[in-house]
């Protein structure tokens, strides 16, 4: 890992919070940290994916979330889906950036490019 957390800007908060709840279940990731204007996500330790409220935002940016396994992208895919975000990529492998990429994208309520991956061959 060589991140530790990343944080990005949202334009209603309240909206996004039930997004990210929805769509990141399937891959075990959780609030941890409530805050007054941001929500910390994570599924150890620590809030490793920050939102928070702005008044616009800039351009969007892509995140990428690790899954355990090909279902889990699906079902995040379904999930993000259910809960509002756009089609942005079904789930399917990409060779072009190796052989066992499998992911799946979607555009949150603020156009943000939200991505699950799995690396693992199946």
């Amino acid at each position: 890992m060589i991140l530790d957390h990343i944080g990005i800007g949202v334009t209603d908060l309240a909206r996004s919070k039930a997004f990210y709840i929805r769509a990141l279940a399937p891959l075990r990731i959780r609030v941890m940290l409530d805050l007054e204007s941001w929500i910390g996500m994570g599924h150890k330790d620590h809030a490793e994916f920050w939102f928070g409220r702005v008044e616009a935002v800039g351009a969007p940016i892509h995140v990428a979330f690790t899954a355990r396994s090909r279902a889990e992208v699906r079902a995040f895919y379904d999930a993000a889906l259910a809960a509002g975000g756009k089609d942005n990529g079904a789930p399917g492998l990409r060779p072009h950036y190796h052989a066992d990429y499998y992911g799946a994208f979607v555009l949150d309520p603020d156009g943000h490019n939200v991505e699950a991956v799995c690396h693992a061959a199946e």
